[in-house]
């Protein structure tokens, strides 16, 4: 694996890479940086938690030049995202200045406005709010040179897609365009021959699998049982810090509620109903360890950076197999070991099934010791024989 100093960084920006800590490139880092900074196009794939974000970031920063106008625009899906992206920024532009503003709803636009009349070298932004910023004409794309679209299948998923090519209509013909995302379906193919010009692909890893140090598991359990067997499975394990992930703010909220009561615990939850000052500081108090448990739905499935979480649980089978991925990629990121637990019951085999298809290959079932289960068919440790039908009388067997 070659150092940061063979991938052809700059020199203040190697200087932010030692001090920030970074002591060899990563693979997708390895791959694209050099890539990145030829002025290739990019469509990057690589799994959750290995670094794509410095994978695009150390190249612009290091390409960067003097500008009167915004210079690089980096999409994300959420708030979070943006905002994070934009604490990495920082970092790798320590010892190169960069202004550098965060664009996103949820908030009012004053500060916004005011922040992009500074001349921004950098932007960083939710597809919507950056639209209604251009459509009220408060920036100006004409002298892009850098754009970045990151975690596009996410994108894609939220709706965002007629945004993202009104977006890019309003960007310079001859930018260099990067699309990175833990995973890319057929429908980021279309939109990429589309806004890319003669992209370089780099695929690490397998698109559908998960990190190789985590532990699957389903639990299976009666649908009258799911919150008692997960709150019993928090109880039981032990943990660090543990992302339960759930299909509902309402599931999330109350779930959180009872978590509360169990010792040793000290829960938050993170969803779209939560107002931005709070989703920060839920965030930043995991991070820290303030909160050991954090009860999220999708919003946090994709892309954060919050390390060393020992333990992922879905309160359900994710309907869609791809979000298993992203919701254990939680844990056992930068090869370090993790546990992803699921709940299953019985209405959710065919998504259990369809994720074990996904990810090729079979998660063990688990029971908990010492939980007092119901009986569900589930339980039983092989399957039921298949019903026969009677013939009807008279009929002989040829």
């Amino acid at each position: 694996m070659p150092s940061f100093a063979d991938l052809g960084l700059s020199g203040p920006v190697l200087r932010a890479v030692t001090r920030a800590g970074y002591e060899e490139p990563t693979p997708i880092q390895a791959q694209a940086i050099p890539e990145a900074l030829n002025g290739r196009d990019i469509i990057g794939a690589s799994q959750t938690g290995t670094g794509k974000t410095a994978a695009f970031s150390l190249p612009i920063v290091s390409n960067l030049g003097p500008s009167t106008k915004p210079q690089v625009l980096v999409l994300e899906p959420t708030r979070e995202l943006a905002a994070q992206v934009e604490d990495q920024m920082n970092v790798f532009g320590y010892y190169k200045p960069m202004n550098v503003v965060l664009i996103h709803g949820g908030v009012g636009y004053g500060h916004q406005i005011e922040a992009l009349e500074t001349k921004p070298d950098v932007i960083l932004a939710t597809p919507g709010r950056l639209l209604d910023h251009l459509e009220k004409g408060n920036l100006d794309l004409s002298e892009l040179k850098y754009l970045v679209l990151d975690e596009v299948d996410r994108m894609l998923d939220m709706g965002f897609l007629p945004d993202v090519k009104k977006i890019i209509d309003q960007c310079p013909k001859g930018r260099q365009t990067l699309f990175f995302s833990a995973t890319m379906p057929a429908a980021i193919q279309t939109l990429a021959q589309w806004a890319l010009n003669d992209p370089i692909s780099i695929e690490v890893g397998g698109r559908r699998s998960p990190a190789e140090t985590v532990s699957h598991a389903f639990y299976p359990v009666g649908m009258d049982q799911r919150d008692d067997l997960i709150l019993a499975l928090v109880d039981k394990t032990k943990f660090e810090s543990i992302m339960i992930f759930t299909r509902t703010k309402k599931e999330a909220d109350q779930l959180l509620a009872r978590l509360k009561d169990i010792d040793g615990t000290n829960p938050v939850a993170l969803h779209s109903d939560i107002k931005q000052s709070d989703r920060t500081k839920a965030l930043q108090g995991f991070r820290d360890g303030t909160f050991n448990i954090i009860v999220a739905t999708d919003i946090a499935a994709r892309g954060l950076d919050v390390s060393g979480v020992t333990h992922v649980i879905n309160y359900r089978v994710p309907e869609n197999p791809e979000d298993y991925v992203h919701r254990i990629g939680r844990t056992g990121r930068a090869q370090q070991e993790g546990d992803a637990f699921t709940i299953l019951t019985a209405d959710e085999l065919e998504n259990a099934a369809a994720v074990e298809h996904f990810v090729e290959q079979k998660i063990e079932r688990r029971k908990l010791e010492g939980f007092d289960y119901n009986y569900t068919a589930l339980l039983d440790d092989s399957p039921a024989a298949p019903l026969r039908r009677k013939r009807p009388p008279g009929r002989k067997r040829r």
